[in-house]
């Protein structure tokens, strides 16, 4: 095909043996078939339509049979498991096809893979195995293993691993065949079935185009309750997953699954049999996302919602082992970035919702690096390398210059992170899946500090991470592989301590280039790039002014009294110049401007939100009755730097003002269009993640359209490629300005709303109730 973005390389049919009829499901296998032969005729099933969860997308075929029986429906079921109560299995680079049949008739099964799952460029030659695993006395499981003849580790082409083995598992009693797909899906629509041949002659990915098939037979006749089921994984394996300079140096990274697992094989046995299992867990995380999202947003927010997870997900490898667990993340896409630090701040909501130490595990490549001293600016680094999987860093420090935008996106991280772990009942926590595992026992090293200021590392070196993954390695009340709880009234708060002391030099330096740079920034990018640069941006000075704000709660949990001080009242000093209108307010007070200068421009100002969702906002009766309790008559007014008042006990007081909220929602709501809110008032497109950071803390009206107007976007949309995150809001839904943004992980923005609801004790958004 023509984009290499879209190819499937897959196929899959069915056919009725008694009509010797085939029905072509996926992949356009009709394609390779004779019209004209004989033996078999082509037909279409009828197609009952999609379902999807966050886990699981369902497709549903009509499958006429022989006369006098009704039609056989039959469901093919794709799983990308999303367990947040299992690191271990979330860790297995594998996903089910489950096809399930419900009638009176026989039917039989084809599925083929190629090899475009190994390569990008067609070119390359593949070779190829056929491996057996017994799994007990009655059978084997059968697995094609495909690769490419000469791998290039740590390679992409087209967004695809030019390393690894693709493993397609069948069920033990499937037939198999390889060779020519022409041949092999014509022998299929002849036969009924496949003849258990194997080809060995190695060549390139579309030379007599290799295809490695399973069949197998549905035997509804015979079965009871006239409904049958049977299964197929496909896995990709690689040794190392990406290179990363490591505080010991470039290191080969091996996945994480290998600490639990002897091999490969093991590992693929252990994904097999443990369907069910999986299964079951992703309904549970469907289920509760799709109630929370339907509580909070109805039918489209749980559609948006099951739409996103997956590729979220999708941008993940897990690494390291269980002690010192990491998270690589690729941007895709937009540039092929790697650990990029503002695509993992609108992917941070996902993770404070799901499973909030994979956020810390995300954070941790970032931060063992630059402790490490291999970067050498004093603000936070965009990104660990130009293009995964080549986490080297950018020992020249000439990485894409967004500084105030990094080092408040790592502060705010830190202190969400840290926060997600101290809460007291299961019910208070942030993710709902905070406590669904077991008790693990304290770590020795953690009590020791229990009553006392905590000590201040310089450095990871030989501490140990306080946040690593327990799981259970053997059968209990819990199944195996399940982590440990995530924090607790006791073991939080010193989990907190333990990790927030590590990086808190580094946080301190960020937080100085902040308090140097942010009240005024400087001529330079922001997380949305592609807009350019421009200097003094309302939302860059106000996501550092909420950035040095928690570093005061940083230095706070840790009991550095002097510390929190000193950085809640220059944050307080900063808010309060940024609140007039020759700063970040237009002149009279009704909204942000995009720039200080840029007057009668507007931005949608999603860092409002980090100031929700740290509880920087504890008062709800905080209203003034003038347009802005912060605006003054004179624009020119001069106001010192230093505030006359201690502002830094008023904890109970809120660091925005509500007014500041209320402002901006009655603002966007004179500029919705067709899809959503434009980002800014320089162009008609938006973005997803910062559209729903800001639904998230708008009046409840503002925020039920803005949900609805993107499900309208979804559904109406000229572009039919994975989820896009930047689109026009006029027209046909486009992506914006023809950037082609697909497949992001940034789309963890859209749990923005479900986040903050579970904020703060669960009153995260209690002063924008009934507004």
């Amino acid at each position: 095909m023509a984009d290499k973005n879209v190819k499937i390389g897959m196929g899959m049919m069915a056919s009725v043996p008694d009509t010797n009829t085939v029905f072509p499901l996926l992949g356009r296998p009709q394609d390779f078939l004779n019209y004209e032969d004989d033996d078999y005729s082509i037909s279409f099933p009828r197609y009952l339509g999609a379902q999807y969860d966050a886990s699981t997308t369902n497709l549903t075929y009509s499958i006429p049979g022989p006369d006098g029986h009704e039609p056989v429906e039959l469901t093919v079921s794709f799983l990308s498991p999303i367990t947040p109560s299992s690191s271990l299995r979330q860790s297995i680079p594998a996903s089910y096809i489950n096809v399930e049949a419900k009638g009176s008739f026989d039917v039989a099964l084809y599925m083929d893979v190629n090899g475009d799952f190994v390569s990008g460029d067609p070119s390359h030659h593949i070779s190829w195995y056929l491996q057996t695993v017994e799994f007990d006395e009655n059978g084997a499981l059968w697995t094609w293993q495909i690769q490419r003849r000469f791998e290039e580790p740590f390679v992409e082409y087209y967004d695809r691993s030019e390393w690894g083995r693709l493993h397609f598992t069948g069920p033990p009693d499937a037939k198999y065949e390889c060779g020519d797909s022409h041949h092999v899906r014509q022998a299929f629509a002849k036969h009924n079935g496949l003849r258990d041949r194997f080809e060995r002659n190695y060549r390139g990915i579309r030379d007599n185009e290799p295809a490695f098939a399973f069949s197998k037979t549905l035997h509804l006749s015979s079965a009871d309750a006239n409904k049958s089921e049977t299964l197929f994984t496909i896995a990709h394996i690689q040794d190392e997953i990406v290179q990363f300079a490591s505080e010991r140096g470039l290191t080969l990274m091996r996945p994480l699954w290998k600490s639990w697992f002897s091999s490969e094989w093991a590992l693929l046995m252990f994904h097999y049999l443990d369907y069910h299992t999986a299964a079951r867990q992703a309904r549970a995380y469907s289920s509760r996302l799709a109630a929370d999202a339907y509580s909070s947003g109805g039918a489209e927010y749980v559609d948006i919602l099951a739409l996103s997870a997956r590729q979220v997900m999708g941008a993940t490898s897990f690494s390291g082992t269980p002690e010192n667990p990491l998270l690589f993340l690729k941007e895709i896409s937009s540039n092929g970035n790697t650990q990029t630090v503002d695509v993992i701040f609108p992917a941070f909501p996902f993770f404070l919702y799901t499973n909030p130490r994979w956020l810390a595990y995300l954070l941790e490549p970032l931060l063992e690096h630059q402790l490490s001293g291999q970067y050498p600016n004093q603000y936070s680094m965009h990104d660990l390398g130009a293009h995964f999987p080549n986490e080297t860093g950018h020992a020249d420090g000439q990485d894409e210059y967004m500084p105030v935008e990094e080092c408040g996106d790592m502060l705010i991280m830190a202190l969400a992170l840290s926060n997600s772990l101290q809460y007291g009942e299961a019910s208070e926590a942030g993710s709902p899946f905070a406590d669904t595992g077991f008790e693990a026992p304290l770590d020795p090293h953690l009590l020791e500090t229990r009553d006392e200021p905590y000590k201040v590392e310089n450095g990871i070196g030989d501490t140990p991470f306080p946040l690593q993954i327990s799981s259970l390695v053997k059968n209990t009340t819990n199944a195996f592989g399940t982590d440990d709880n995530w924090g607790g009234p006791v073991a939080g708060q010193l989990k907190a301590k333990a990790w927030l002391a590590r990086s808190y030099s580094l946080l301190k330096q960020w937080t100085t280039f902040l308090i140097d740079n942010s009240l005024r920034p400087g001529n330079q990018l922001s997380t949305d790039d592609f807009a350019g640069w421009l200097p003094l941006q309302s939302n860059l000075a106000l996501k550092g002014m909420v950035g040095i704000r928690a570093m005061s709660e940083i230095a706070d949990i840790l009991g550095h009294e002097e510390e929190r001080m000193y950085y809640r009242n220059i944050s307080d000093v900063y808010v309060e110049h940024f609140m007039r209108p020759n700063f970040g307010m237009s002149r009279d007070g009704s909204h942000a401007k995009l720039a200080y200068d840029w007057y009668g421009s507007w931005t949608t100002l999603y860092s409002l939100y980090a100031d929700a969702v740290l509880c920087f906002h504890p008062q709800t009766d905080d209203v003034s009755t003038s347009t802005s309790s912060h605006s003054s008559n004179n624009p020119n007014a001069q106001i010192p730097i230093s505030v006359s008042h201690d502002t830094s006990n008023s904890s109970h007081t809120n660091f925005l003002p509500t007014d500041l909220y209320l402002n901006q929602s009655a603002y966007y709501s004179l500029n919705l269009q067709r899809y959503g809110l434009p980002l800014e008032s320089r162009h008609l497109y938006t973005k997803s993640d910062w559209l729903h950071q800001a639904a998230a803390v708008a009046t409840s009206s503002l925020r039920q359209e803005l949900i609805h107007r993107h499900a309208r976007w979804i559904n109406e949309t000229c572009t039919d490629l994975p989820l896009s995150d930047l689109f026009d809001t006029e027209g046909r839904g486009d992506f914006g300005e023809g950037i082609r943004f697909i497949a992001r992980p940034v789309v963890g923005s859209h749990w923005s709303r479900l986040v903050l609801e579970r904020s703060c004790g669960g009153e995260g958004m209690e002063f924008l109730e009934g507004r």
